[in-house]
């Protein structure tokens, strides 16, 4: 591979763009679709191994989220903390090389057969997904906007879908030829160094990058408005609308489908289909309400999360999937686009703001499920009213984009 991702003075060509975006989706891929996802594959060998039980296996998507959390938190704090000490903005090529070798090292410390360690390394694998997506967020759309591509910014956001696939299969696999989870974290750990070690060049810190990140485009923003804090939450609620089905969607396939062979491929739907969502997004034309976008896809998803219930056979679990992963990732893109809408002058906290209420709805779903499955007659049961709470969620996100649409419609198109 001989791409050169350095030339950003003075080039404005199609390919370096594009280059821009693949080296956006690959770490995305790393962080998300391994460092955080791998886990929800991994889950129901982990059962089968008697390594966990349904509540510790809660209790560690709780401490992912909860980490992934903190780091949203962290990315909105640290440009302010590194200027107060003199450091200046942080370098956002060195953030996400470093959040990838932490991606790869915790992944493959989960091979440790430790279980008092493994919440600590989900928690500090959380905080390093939120500081990766933050920054290769932040730094892909600036570099995209500065060569005038803007519209490739949905093929960094097919890397979670990638990453969600691959481990999806590769669990399946492993799985099938009788392999154990720890294995399994192995070789994910083994995938996401190879990744990090094909894209570690094109995320070479260079000065106009420094100087980009010290211009007062990239400063705080000044104040908070009503509109930001209703566009916060509704995005905070797609966190908690998605994170059951992601969280137990192998589990909850073997509970409704016992001896099926098609429980373990449901997951690698949903990681097609955001992928597909995700470069269906470069078709969409820019001057389309983001809001409205929103809305549709918040309903598509909540039905999504709704399908397994109305139609619990493979159809029903097929097109649930679908309806999951579609607008997966395009949530997280129109997002941050219309974040970038409302604070030009500071997106990357802004988003780091987002990120973090989305990290909130992610933390309260799994805890939510452990709740409702402690109390529930059975585990089916338990997880038809988790889906149909975290279903509700969604149809009032979409609710509150209209409520944003019609308090704040746009005086230009």
């Amino acid at each position: 591979m001989t791409l050169n991702m350095t030339p950003l003075a003075g080039e404005r060509k199609g390919s370096s763009a594009l280059v821009v975006a693949i080296a956006g989706a690959l770490s995305l891929a790393i962080a998300m679709g391994i460092g955080r996802f791998a886990f929800t594959p991994l889950l129901p060998m982990m059962l089968h191994d008697g390594l966990i039980d349904i509540n510790a296996g809660s209790r560690l998507a709780t401490a992912n989220y909860l980490g992934y959390l903190a780091g949203a938190l962290l990315c909105m704090v640290l440009p302010g903390l590194l200027r107060r000490f003199g450091f200046g903005m942080p370098d956002s090529a060195l953030l996400v090389r470093f959040a990838l070798v932490s991606t790869a090292v915790l992944t493959l410390a989960m091979a440790i057969d430790s279980p008092l360690l493994w919440p600590l390394l989900r928690f500090l694998s959380g905080v390093i997904s939120g500081v990766a997506f933050v920054y290769t967020s932040g730094w892909c759309l600036a570099r995209l906007a500065e060569l005038g591509e803007p519209h490739l910014s949905g093929i960094i956001y097919v890397g979670p879908g990638i990453g969600i696939t691959l481990s999806g299969l590769a669990a399946l696999a492993l799985s099938s030829a009788g392999g154990s989870s720890m294995l399994g974290w192995a070789v994910f750990g083994a995938v996401a160094s190879a990744l990090t070690a094909a894209i570690w060049p094109f995320f070479t810190p260079t000065r106009r990058v420094a100087q980009k990140a010290s211009a007062p485009a990239e400063a705080a923003p000044e104040h908070w408005t009503f509109e930001d804090a209703l566009l916060t939450l509704a995005y905070g609620l797609a966190g908690f609308g998605y994170i059951v089905t992601a969280t137990f969607l192998p589990v909850i396939a073997r509970e409704a489908l016992p001896g099926s062979g098609w429980v373990d491929l449901f997951w690698p739907v949903v990681g097609i289909f955001v992928a597909v969502g995700a470069l269906v997004t470069r078709f969409v034309p820019m001057t389309i309400d983001r809001r409205i976008l929103l809305a549709i896809l918040y309903v598509m998803q909540g039905l999504g999360v709704l399908f397994p219930l109305m139609l619990p056979n493979i159809v029903g679990f097929v097109i649930g999937s679908v309806l999951l992963g579609l607008p997966f990732t395009t949530i997280t893109l129109f997002g941050m686009q219309e974040a970038r809408r409302l604070k030009p002058k500071g997106a990357t906290v802004f988003i780091g703001l987002m990120t973090a209420s989305y990290g909130i709805g992610q933390i309260v779903g799994p805890l939510v499920v452990s709740g409702i499955l402690s109390h529930a007659a059975t585990h089916a049961a338990g997880f038809a009213l988790s889906l149909e709470v975290a279903s509700g969620s969604l149809f009032f996100g979409a609710i509150l984009y209209l409520v944003l649409k019609k308090l704040y419609p746009l005086t230009e198109m």
